[in-house]
C-alpha cells in the first residue's frame, strides 16, 4: 500500500485511501486525541476537503470514523487548509483536512491538526502505531451516527476577518491583479480579499476538474499561462495557491514567479519579525538580508513549527516559511487592523498580501523589487515518477567516498556539503545545487542558486539532467 506520512500529513494513491484506510487513519487519530487528553468524548472534530474527485468520499469516511469513535464530526466543506486549522485553533477543536495539496490528482492525503496546532513527527508515529493496533481487531463503533453539522460559513468568516485586517484600507488601490483560480479551494476567498483592499481583480483559468499546481516547481505549462496573461491583460501580478490553499504563487508583471521564500521574507519584514525559521532549501542569502536571526530546519512544516517554538524562547516576533512560500506565524503581530494572532500552519494569503503591498509601497514593479533585495537567484523543479528505490540508491551513492565529487563533475567542483535534508552542494564560485527526494510522492527535487537568473536556469537544467541520467 502506498500510504505513508510525508512532509505534511498522510499521503498516497487515491485508490489506496478512498476505502477503509481513510476510515482507519481517521479513527486512529481520534483514538490518539482521546488517549493523550487532547479531546474527550463529545468534543467536536472539524473536517474539510479540496476539489479532487476522490476527496468527498474520503471526507465521508473521515466523518463516519469520528462519530464511531464517540466524537462529534463537523463538516467545514470546501475551504483552505489554513482556514480550517485557524477555526480549529480558535474554538479549541482538532481537525482533519482531506487534500493532496499540489501532488497529482491520482493521489490524496489527510492533514491532522490538534486543537493547539499541527501534529508533530512523534505524533505521526503514535497515530501509525494505533492504526496497526486497529488493523488487528475490529475498530470500536458507537452505533448509529448523528447527522453531521456544517460550520463552513463560520470557518470562512473567521478566516476572512483575519485577512481583512492585515493591510491598511485600500492598500492595493490601482493594482491590477490576476487570480489564477484553477481548482484551488482558496480561489473565491482570495478574490474577495484582494478586492477588499481595492485591487482590480481579473479571475483566470477556473477549472471544474482538479489541476495540480506546484507553487515551488512551477510547470512549463503554468509558466506559459502566467506570462501570457500578464502580457495580454497588462497585469501588475498574477497570484494563486496550491490545491488546498496553504502555499502561495505570486508572479510578477512579466508572469515570472516570485520565489516563495522571498514572499516569506517580505512577510517577515512587513510584520517586523526578529526571528525567521525556514528549511535549508530556502535562499541562502536570508542570513545576510534579515535584521534578525535565521534558524534552518529540515523540509516540512512540522520541523519549521518545532524551530519556531524554540525561537520563541528568546525572540518576540517569530515567522516561519518554506521555500514553497507557505508562511507560518508563532507570535502576535500588530498590523493595520489591530492584533494578528498566531497561525502556526502554512498560509498562502498572508504572504500574497505582504508581497503585493511591498511592491505597492515601494513604487516599484515586482520584478524590479525582487532584484533590489540583492538575494541570490533561486530555481527549483522536480522529476516525477522517480522511484523511491532509485532516489535511495542515488543518495547512498552521493554519500559514499568521492560520490559527490564524481557525480557533480559536469557542474563544477564541490567545496561544501550539507546533509540536513537531502544533499546540498556548494560549488566553487558560490553556486548551490541541492538534491532531495520528495517526502510526499515518488519524485526527486532539485533546488539551485546562482548569482543571476540565466545561470540559475542553466544550473537547474543541468542538475535535472544528472538526476534523469542516473541509473540505480
Amino acid at each position: 500500500m502506498s500510504l505513508k506520512f510525508g512532509t505534511s500529513g498522510l499521503r498516497g494513491l487515491s485508490v489506496d485511501l478512498m476505502g477503509s484506510p481513510s476510515y482507519l487513519y481517521a479513527a486512529s487519530f481520534v483514538a490518539f486525541l482521546l488517549r493523550t487528553g487532547s479531546a474527550k468524548p463529545g468534543d467536536k472534530v472539524l473536517v474539510a476537503y479540496d476539489f479532487r474527485a476522490s476527496s468527498p468520499a474520503i471526507a465521508a469516511n473521515v466523518l463516519a470514523a469520528i462519530a464511531d469513535q464517540g466524537l462529534v464530526p463537523i463538516d467545514c466543506g470546501l475551504i483552505p487548509t489554513p482556514a480550517l486549522a485557524f477555526y480549529g485553533f480558535r474554538i479549541g477543536s482538532a481537525s482533519m483536512m482531506v487534500t493532496g495539496s499540489h501532488i497529482p490528482a491520482d493521489r490524496n492525503g489527510i492533514k491532522f491538526y490538534l486543537p493547539s496546532g499541527e501534529i508533530a513527527k512523534t505524533d505521526e508515529l503514535a497515530i501509525s502505531a494505533i492504526a496497526e493496533e486497529f488493523r488487528q481487531v475490529a475498530i470500536p463503533s458507537q452505533g448509529a451516527r448523528p447527522a453531521v453539522e456544517s460550520r463552513s460559513a463560520d470557518a470562512i468568516q473567521l478566516f476572512m476577518d483575519r485577512n481583512l485586517k492585515v493591510l491598511p484600507p485600500n492598500a492595493l488601490n490601482g493594482m491590477r491583479i490576476g487570480n489564477y483560480q484553477h481548482s484551488t479551494v482558496a480561489r473565491d476567498m482570495l478574490s474577495d480579499v484582494l478586492r477588499h483592499y481595492g485591487a482590480d481583480v481579473v479571475e483566470l483559468g477556473r477549472s471544474e476538474t482538479f489541476i495540480p499546481v506546484d507553487t515551488e516547481a512551477v510547470s512549463t505549462d503554468t509558466l506559459e499561462l502566467l506570462k501570457a496573461w500578464a502580457r495580454e491583460l497588462a497585469l501588475d501580478a498574477v497570484v494563486s495557491a496550491d490545491g488546498d490553499g496553504d502555499r502561495p504563487l505570486v508572479a510578477d508583471e512579466n508572469g515570472e514567479p516570485v520565489a516563495g521564500d522571498l514572499c516569506g521574507f517580505l512577510t517577515a519584514r512587513y510584520l517586523g519579525a526578529d526571528a525567521i525559521v525556514t528549511p535549508i532549501t530556502s535562499n541562502s542569502g536570508l542570513e545576510f538580508a534579515s535584521k534578525g536571526k535565521v534558524v534552518r530546519t529540515r523540509v516540512g512544516s512540522p520541523y519549521v513549527i518545532a524551530g519556531m517554538h524554540e525561537a520563541l524562547e528568546d525572540s518576540k516576533g517569530v515567522v516561519g516559511f518554506e521555500a514553497n512560500g507557505g508562511t507560518l506565524t508563532a507570535s502576535r503581530f500588530d498590523v493595520a487592523g489591530g492584533d494578528l494572532v498566531p497561525l502556526p500552519t502554512r498560509d498562502s494569503f498572508l504572504p500574497i498580501l505582504a508581497t503585493l503591498f511591498a511592491s505597492k509601497t515601494s513604487g516599484k514593479t515586482l520584478s524590479v523589487m525582487k532584484v533590489g533585495l540583492g538575494l541570490p537567484v533561486t530555481a527549483a523543479d522536480r522529476l516525477e515518477n522517480y522511484a523511491t528505490e532509485r532516489s535511495s540508491a542515488l543518495m547512498s551513492m552521493l554519500r559514499a567516498d568521492d560520490g559527490v565529487k564524481i557525480f557533480m563533475r559536469p557542474l563544477g567542483e564541490p567545496v561544501g556539503v550539507d546533509e540536513t535534508d537531502g544533499l546540498r552542494v556548494t560549488l566553487a564560485g558560490g553556486a548551490i545545487v541541492h538534491f532531495r527526494p520528495s517526502g510526499n510522492a515518488p519524485e526527486m527535487r532539485c533546488y539551485v542558486e546562482a548569482s543571476a537568473a540565466e545561470g540559475a536556469k542553466r544550473l537547474l537544467e543541468d542538475g535535472l539532467k544528472l538526476l534523469q541520467d542516473f541509473k540505480a
